[in-house]
């Protein structure tokens, strides 16, 4: 099992991107509107730190692998060969090289007519690491780092996130 974790300020970001680009899921006037609603659990999918917290207790399971997606954009090769070598798939330098650039976010959103429809222009935005700097007032930052700190601060996984967010920004 592929466990894929992302810095929940940016999935509040992209979150808030995508709800108000899908007519079949709420808008939200506003940014400070869609906050309220993703910090009180408010979301059709629910709660990202509920999500993270239950995952937690499989975290040590040798059948799940936890990776960033922050890892993954800072060194794609190296994520690509701990994938693979995670579900026991050997690739030749050539290979992985090809899935890098194929799995690259630019290269899946210039494809993601062909693979998505119009889909695609809604489900990739921008694909960015803290983006979320562009919404979060310094009040929002704060609610948001208690809410982690809360969940999952001292948890396998958000430490994990922690790291990869706070100690490599």
């Amino acid at each position: 099992i592929l466990l894929l974790i992302r810095n929940p300020k940016d999935v509040a970001t992209s979150y808030y991107h995508f709800s108000n680009g899908m007519s079949t899921l709420p808008s939200y006037d506003t940014w400070d509107d869609f906050f309220v609603a993703f910090m009180t659990k408010k979301m059709p999918w629910g709660c990202y730190f509920e999500y993270l917290s239950k995952w937690n207790k499989y975290a040590d399971d040798e059948n799940v692998m936890t990776i960033t997606y922050e890892e993954l954009k800072e060194n794609p090769a190296l994520g690509v060969k701990n994938l693979a070598a995670f579900f026991e798939i050997s690739l030749t330098e050539k290979e992985l090289q090809t899935v890098v650039e194929r799995s690259s976010f630019q290269s899946m959103k210039k494809n993601s007519q062909k693979t998505h429809g119009a889909f695609g222009n809604i489900l990739f935005r921008k694909g960015g690491i803290s983006d979320w700097k562009n919404l979060f007032s310094e009040d929002q930052n704060a609610k948001m780092d208690k809410a982690f700190e809360e969940h999952v601060g001292g948890t396998k996984l958000g430490t994990k996130l922690k790291y990869e967010v706070y100690c490599k920004a």
